[in-house]
């Protein structure tokens, strides 16, 4: 029997998109589905091309949010290879209905944790214990295992209590924050749960801070988030002209305000 040759899907930095043949299967690269890699500039909308490994996350993301979404508790039908990443969004919209903005924090706390098997958090301790190398080593792991859900990021060095280590992500143009178009979303589900996520329950401090001018956000492990208040998101206005809840008479985003 004749053996078809594997089939080979090679990545030009960054996430450049090629084809492959097995027999009349193709075979796609997951990521920005320019040649560049690059993302869309700012006020252009990113196209991805999301392979299964991404969808299977979105789908496995958006069926823990659907529980406290505002659609009455009912389940999708679709499986965890139907999901893109526009119904990934719009589930995390409608848990922000009716809840204020420690509640959505809270909802996506639980979200993270039921993503986790028993005991997860702890052992996350003892194998990752506020370290340079445990900084370093997850913002490492973050960029290949978080562009689905961010977009293309690289690892930068940066100064964490007076010490030099390669622990900073910058996410060059946030999918989460580019497909929304909202700033209480980018704050409420996903900065402050993912910085007190990793800060509290694994015992790494984590801070991000997203730049709104062009959507790109860095993350800095092993350093300490400030307090809400004295974080500079906190008086973030909306994005006028892009935002469905925009509220064009208040100078910081309604949803930060409760």
């Amino acid at each position: 029997m004749e053996l078809l040759p594997m089939p080979t899907c090679r990545i030009s930095p960054p996430y450049q998109v090629r084809n492959a043949r097995l027999g009349s299967r193709v075979i796609r690269c997951a990521g920005v589905a320019d040649p560049s890699g690059v993302p869309a500039p700012m006020g252009q909308k990113t196209e991805y091309r999301d392979g299964p490994f991404e969808k299977v996350f979105m789908g496995l993301f958006a069926r823990k949010m659907e529980k406290f979404a505002s659609s009455g508790g009912k389940k999708s039908d679709k499986s965890l290879w139907d999901w893109d990443y526009e119904s990934f969004v719009d589930v995390s919209r409608r848990v922000m209905i009716g809840r204020n903005r420690n509640q959505q924090q809270q909802v996506v706390r639980e979200v993270l944790l039921s993503m986790l098997p028993p005991g997860a958090p702890a052992q996350f301790r003892k194998l990752f214990p506020p370290t340079k190398w445990a900084a370093e080593f997850n913002a490492a792991l973050t960029v290949p295992f978080f562009n689905w859900l961010v977009g293309p990021s690289e690892v930068l060095e940066v100064e964490v209590n007076g010490v030099k280590q390669r622990s900073g992500v910058r996410i060059k143009k946030c999918r989460y924050l580019e497909n929304s178009g909202c700033v209480g979303m980018c704050v409420n589900m996903c900065k402050i749960p993912t910085q007190d996520f990793f800060t509290n329950e694994f015992g790494l401090p984590l801070t991000m801070t997203p730049n709104f001018e062009d959507m790109s956000c860095d993350m800095v492990y092993g350093q300490e988030p400030p307090p809400f208040d004295e974080d500079p998101v906190s008086n973030q206005p909306c994005y006028a002209n892009i935002c469905t809840i925009a509220n064009l008479n208040s100078t910081t985003c309604p949803k930060l305000l409760n």
